[in-house]
């Protein structure tokens, strides 16, 4: 908003006026020449009526803020029809009814008073009675009150919007404010990389390797990749792999993921574009394809847009759409036996990828997902999607990567695909997941063509990359065919970040934060998520008055104290009011100074929060496991400003000589992460995912390495001959042992599995077995499986849990903090992390079985 500051003086008419314009500088003063109180003035004195033309000029198109502006206007109105000029119609804003809103119940609302209860000053120098009522002088305090008023009101709106600060970028698929010119030559190496792909008449996959420290921008980098190619490429996201024996497998699930993710530019799945332009070109170009009726339908509605190969080809559930769909299907496969034969899993991968386009319906969508993942289902469930159940012999791993080479080949009549490998920093806690992971990326170029696979690392596990894998140099070379670098930003580009940031809620830095503050957030040392998570502490801090909670600091040696003269606080001879009052912060200041070294010095003791008192619900029986369903020196008035009622609350400013840190423990820093992701893993339980059985194995294997850093205890499987047993992990204890297991199979694979996991269940009686199944996976239908599940729970050794929301996110929450503690994505230690996690969420089964 565009505002001028304008200060009148007179009684009926205009005597003097001053006019300042939104940074507070003086753009126009005249005292009235026929004025008698000006007889004495020497500059700026001009006729009445030429000073209202002036200000009638000045005022257009601007609100006029005034203090008591309706005095104001009636002066000027006065004057107006006094010279016969026509009023025009202006905007007045009037600080003092502002303030009566936002500072209700003061005694007064004077001019005065109000800069002398919020400490405002002009050029250093706080409100003096004996200079007020000039027009300038009164002017300049009321911009000031107004800027105070106009920054309650923005924490005000602030309050009711997210932290444009807190939010961080986990996949490509995210929408997060992005600032351009940051990354821009890296930016446009991958799209080139993209272009020279799609130029080969070879279409051989290409790597790229993006090497950045912590918190540099990486993923960030992917999302920019998604935000602009999403509509033209596929892009598929795959993080960090948990299990040694399912590594394709786990790639091959996050693949699946990510095409069922939508394209935000025409809310169809990446599957569905992909399979839409596919089938364009196949029977568009295919040259010895007699054409039917059908086809050259298909090919008028597709011409303006492939996409309407989802939008008008019949509604769900009619024949006609059935009829076109199973066209469809008669052809995409036939092309797919001529050009490469009906060898292996592909016929069928292809026949789930036509199936999963031809629905709408969630949950049939949502069987096919499973379907294509190899995952068996209930007869019923599989009937429903007119798909027959897969082999349980099947193998994972070499179906996973037949079912990607599917993919690929598909893009060959589409677009390059984009495949980005993210957080794999907890690699090097695993050796054998290590060399697995560098075989499964090498089988990758060697099977999947047309593809940009991306690596981002850490520049020293990429160097561990190089070293570990010295005998491996095909996956060396075909992975860093091209390597990226990401250099620090300057400081003005990290700025920019800020900015861009700060634009998503309408507001901007100078309005936020200090010079001091915005100092301290630019730490020039620091990785761009640092300085973000800064940026989001002062945020915190600014908008809602919460104490600055920063990692604690090293802490330097005691240094000397200041001298303060008391004389000075004492003396009261000073003549000029002002003058004595700023010797008096100036006192304070040094006394505050006092303090800050001594809170430095103090700042090694370490006083524990006492640990918040988390209410998780959980079942009373011990056999079960699941979830049941500013500155020191005057009042603070920025609080009375924004109107909140914080009289509880010690706030503290930022720590620059302006007064005491508070330093939260880093115990806190665990639980406000803790408390942000559950939220986001709520958020996010009911969008589309693939949930594995060899994925949920995995990561409890992570958390439970995880937790031997603190309890003593050894992991295991077992084992029952050569039959097949449900993913699972034994905890021993020594005096007690745990088998944690995970079925989310259907159909027979989840009655033959379950029943072999029943016998070991008698076998070993001095182990306590539970058998989790995501709830999501549905009920099971079969009077076989239930009867298992009955006599699972029946054993005095054994349960079946169901996986509730709570549950899940719960598992996945913990999951979540260790995976980011090993990938340096937050600012606190593992032992810190676990510390929390056994007090805050001592009542969740896991934490039960692991302290």
């Amino acid at each position: 908003m565009s505002f001028i500051v304008v200060d009148t003086e007179g009684k009926e008419l205009l005597r003097e006026i001053a006019i300042l314009d939104h940074r507070g500088i003086l753009l126009y003063e005249a005292f009235v020449q026929e004025h008698p109180d000006n007889v004495s003035a020497r500059f700026r004195v001009q006729p009445l009526k030429e000073i209202l033309q002036r200000f009638a000029t000045l005022a257009q198109n601007q609100h006029v803020i005034c203090h008591s502006a309706e005095h104001d206007q009636k002066v000027l109105r006065t004057s107006f029809r006094h010279v016969n000029l026509p009023w025009q119609n202006i905007k007045f804003e009037c600080t003092w009814e502002l303030s009566r809103q936002y500072l209700p119940n003061l005694p007064s609302y004077s001019l005065e008073y109000l800069s002398r209860y919020l400490t405002l000053r002009v050029n250093g120098r706080y409100f003096n009675p004996r200079a007020a009522h000039s027009a300038r002088y009164d002017a300049e305090f009321t911009h000031q009150l107004y800027l105070k008023i106009m920054d309650a009101q923005t924490k005000q709106r602030l309050q009711n919007q997210p932290n444009p600060f807190s939010s961080r970028v986990d996949t490509p698929f995210q929408q997060h404010p992005d600032f351009q010119p940051i990354y821009q030559a890296e930016f446009s190496l991958l799209k080139s990389v993209i272009t020279e792909i799609r130029h080969d008449r070879n279409h051989q996959s290409r790597g790229v390797v993006v090497v950045g420290e912590p918190g540099s921008g990486k993923t960030h980098l992917m999302m920019r990749l998604a935000q602009e190619l999403l509509q033209i490429n596929r892009l598929l996201f795959i993080r960090q792999p948990n299990n040694p024996d399912a590594v394709l497998y786990h790639t091959y699930a996050r693949i699946l993921e990510s095409f069922v993710e939508r394209v935000p530019t025409n809310g169809f799945t990446q599957l569905e574009n992909l399979l839409a332009h596919s089938f364009v070109k196949i029977i568009s170009t295919t040259q010895h394809l007699k054409l039917t009726q059908k086809d050259q339908h298909i090919l008028s509605i597709v011409q303006t847009d492939p996409l309407n190969l989802y939008r008008q080809l019949g509604s769900e559930g009619t024949a006609t759409r059935r009829d076109y769909w199973q066209h469809i299907e008669k052809r995409v496969s036939a092309w797919w036996m001529d050009q490469y034969g009906i060898a292996g899993v592909a016929p069928q991968i292809i026949q789930g990828i036509i199936k999963f386009c031809s629905y709408s319906e969630p949950r049939r969508k949502a069987l096919v997902s499973r379907w294509l993942a190899a995952q068996p289902l209930e007869l019923e469930e599989s009937a429903l999607i007119d798909l027959p159940n897969w082999d349980e012999e099947i193998g994972r791993e070499d179906f996973s990567l037949e079912a990607i080479s599917v993919f690929s080949r598909l893009s060959l009549l589409d677009e390059p695909l984009i495949i980005i490998f993210d957080q794999l920093e907890g690699l090097r806690y695993n050796e054998q997941l290590l060399r697995k992971f560098g075989f499964a990326i090498t089988e990758l170029f060697t099977h999947v063509p047309n593809s940009l696979i991306i690596c981002n690392l850490f520049p020293d596990r990429w160097d561990h990359f190089q070293e570990f894998f010295s005998d491996n140099r095909a996956f060396i070379d075909r992975a860093s065919q091209h390597q990226i670098r990401l250099n620090r930003p300057s400081i003005e580009q990290i700025r920019g970040v800020l900015k861009t940031k700060l634009a998503s809620v309408d507001t901007d830095l100078d309005t936020i934060f200090t010079t001091s503050q915005l100092n301290e957030i630019l730490d020039a040392s620091s990785s761009i998520r640092v300085i973000l998570n800064r940026a989001a502490t002062y945020y915190r801090h600014v908008v809602n008055g919460d104490p600055i909670a920063l990692p604690a600091s090293p802490t330097p040696p005691m240094a000397a104290l200041p001298t303060i003269n008391l004389d000075e606080v004492n003396r009261s001879d000073t003549a000029d009011f002002n003058q004595r009052l700023l010797k008096l912060e100036q006192s304070f200041s040094k006394i505050t100074q006092v303090f800050d070294v001594i809170a430095t010095a103090l700042s090694s003791i370490t006083i524990e929060q006492p640990p918040a008192i988390t209410e998780i619900t959980t079942s009373d029986s011990p056999a079960s496991l699941s979830d049941n369903n500013t500155s020191p020196t005057s009042l603070d008035n920025s609080k009375a400003l924004s109107n909140l009622d914080k009289s509880n609350q010690t706030i503290f400013s930022p720590n620059h000589g302006n007064g005491l840190q508070k330093q939260f423990s880093r115990q806190d820093l665990v639980r406000e992460y803790l408390k942000e992701q559950q939220a986001l893993l709520h958020t996010k339980y009911s969008q589309p995912q693939i949930i594995t059985d060899n994925d949920d194995f995995g990561k409890l294997a992570t958390i439970a390495q995880a937790f031997q850093e603190i309890s003593d205890f050894e992991l295991d499987q077992l084992r029952l001959g050569r039959k097949v047993l449900p993913e699972h992990l034994v905890i021993d204890r020594g005096h007690q042992k745990y088998a944690i297991g995970f079925l989310g199979v259907g159909g027979t694979a989840f009655t033959t599995r379950i029943g072999n996991y029943n016998e070991l269940v008698l076998n070993h009686s001095n182990t306590q077995f539970y058998l989790f199944r995501d709830l999501r996976h549905g009920e099971i239908s079969g009077k076989v499986g239930k009867q298992h599940i009955a006599n699972l729970n029946n054993a005095s050794n054994g349960r079946f849990e169901w996986m509730n929301q709570s549950n899940r996110v719960t598992f996945e929450l913990i999951y979540q903090l260790i995976s980011d503690i090993q990938n340096q994505e937050v600012e606190f230690s593992l032992k810190r992390a676990l510390d929390v996690l056994t007090t805050d969420y001592s009542d969740y089964w896991l934490i039960k079985v692991l302290k």
